[in-house]
């Protein structure tokens, strides 16, 4: 593992998500992925990032270049201090959304990664991690 393959990146500001989209976009490309999965990313990313922006009040991005065997992936995490998610349920109901993304909610952006995890409690942030695999 080489320091290009484990990073973290601030999530404070409206530009910051697009420096997140670029990153991701250019890690995806490192990897190799194709260019249906590397939308894939950049879009799941740019979902999550806004929401970690908009609904955590400022959060981080961190990404890991990942092995599984003779596959490669991409992974990221997405980590807020906000007031969490009251209804986990809910928040992964196809169709639902709170305003204000891309209108793909988290079930849409778990959709477009292989691996998806969501943990958050109220009072105490959000936490969500992505992995597409090459």
């Amino acid at each position: 593992m080489t320091a290009q393959d484990v990073g973290r990146m601030p999530l404070r500001k409206e530009t910051d998500i697009v420096i997140a989209r670029q990153a991701v976009r250019q890690l995806a490309i490192r990897l190799k992925f194709s260019l249906v999965d590397q939308t894939k990313m950049v879009t799941a990313a740019s979902e999550l990032a806004r929401n970690a922006l908009v609904y955590g009040g400022g959060g981080d991005m961190d990404w890991e270049v990942v092995h599984n065997g003779a596959r490669r992936g991409l992974k990221l995490s997405f980590i807020d201090q906000g007031p969490g998610i009251p209804d986990m349920a809910l928040a992964l109901t196809d169709g639902w959304t709170s305003g204000g993304g891309l209108g793909l909610g988290l079930s849409g952006t778990r959709r477009l990664v292989n691996d998806f995890e969501l943990h958050s409690e109220p009072g105490a942030g959000t936490r969500v991690v992505i992995t597409r695999w090459q």
